[in-house]
């Protein structure tokens, strides 16, 4: 099952810090922005993204209830 939620990072400690939350899950989320598509565990990838654009963040799990407060300061 898919679960999209919109996230906005103000630094880019925020960017590290969530991937280290993330990093903790074994399902894939991603990050959308646009037409791109990347890896929400990957730093590198957040970074090759526009951060003052929309992004939505992609789990794909059936139970996302604790991603969703564990990421709940993004959105």
């Amino acid at each position: 099952m898919k679960h999209e939620f919109d996230i906005k990072f103000n630094s880019i400690s925020e960017v590290k810090d969530f991937v280290d939350i993330v990093a903790g899950f074994n399902y894939d989320i991603d990050l959308v922005s646009g037409r791109y598509v990347i890896d929400a565990k990957s730093i590198m990838g957040i970074f090759s993204l526009d951060l003052n654009k929309p992004i939505k963040l992609v789990a794909y799990s059936e139970n996302v209830d604790a991603l969703k407060e564990a990421v709940s300061q993004y959105f």
